[in-house]
């Protein structure tokens, strides 16, 4: 079992992500953005100099948080973008030894049910074949997309795709954050194909006109300290990974940055994560 995080919410330079996790002496990392720039788009040039820092920390990619499929991403838009990063990707993801590659399923744009649920699970299938091909896996996260729609899509994705290149990446607090109630049924949705876990609190929606909010870890209606203990007790030994999307919260009397204060949440909530899992052991 490891611990990491998207460590762009520590702050946006690599330095400080990687300052983030030596802090709380993870091995272990998370890479969505680098400044501005997603991890999957940078350079060549970018990616040797960001691999030397991270080499020379001795920190270990655990999975590239791509924007493959994303909710940015709909389902009518030019696929070749996605082969291209993961084609880029690959070799990179084998250079660092990183197993991951995060992925998502495309939004709807006009589609039936039906033809949308056709062309998501076309395009995954390529896109597993590449990764099959290439040795890696595609960690679908239960946030966006046709897979994301209701648990039992997302259940009935790894059936239609029938790849064993495609896993879980379970997120505990995207459920209650998109509305739903049924965290549980989620859970036990993702549980036979969880590979890797990012763990993320909401509140839910608290009324029709608030939406509720991302909290600390062991509050909230994401039923964190359930799935864990469920989790460990089945065998689990993999990563639980931070993305803690709190508002920039550990201000003390406005006397620290933005940025300093986006610094002290993530740390602290991967303390607090950390002790969650070994109240669990």
């Amino acid at each position: 079992m490891f611990y990491s995080g998207i460590s762009d919410e520590a702050g946006k330079p690599i330095d400080v992500q990687i300052k983030a996790h030596r802090e709380l002496g993870w091995k272990h990392i998370e890479l969505r953005n680098v400044l501005t720039q997603a991890f999957t788009d940078v350079s060549d040039a970018e990616f040797d100099a960001i691999s030397g820092k991270l080499a020379d920390a001795g920190l270990q990619v655990s999975c590239f948080a791509s924007p493959i499929a994303n909710w940015a991403c709909k389902i009518t838009d030019d696929f070749q973008r996605d082969v291209d990063i993961l084609k880029r990707s690959i070799p990179r993801m084998k250079k660092l030894n990183t197993p991951f590659i995060r992925i998502m399923s495309y939004e709807n744009n006009g589609l039936t049910e039906d033809d949308w649920r056709k062309e998501a699970v076309r395009r995954v299938k390529e896109l597993s074949k590449m990764a099959e091909d290439g040795g890696v896996t595609l960690v679908l996260e239960n946030c966006g997309g046709w897979a994301s729609a209701k648990a039992e899509n997302f259940s009935r994705f790894y059936e239609l795709v029938n790849s064993p290149a495609l896993k879980a990446v379970y997120d505990t607090g995207n459920p209650a954050s998109h509305g739903h109630t049924n965290t549980w049924d989620w859970y036990l949705a993702a549980k036979p194909h969880i590979a890797y876990v990012h763990i993320k609190c909401h509140t839910g929606p608290r009324s029709a006109e608030d939406k509720g909010e991302h909290v600390w870890p062991e509050e909230g209606a994401s039923l964190i300290a359930k799935t864990m203990k469920d989790l460990i007790a089945s065998g689990y030994d993999g990563g639980f990974s931070i993305e803690p999307h709190l508002k920039v919260v550990y201000h003390e009397a406005n006397q620290i940055s933005d940025e300093d204060a986006a610094y002290r949440t993530y740390v602290e909530y991967g303390r607090r994560m950390v002790k969650m899992v070994e109240a669990t052991l």
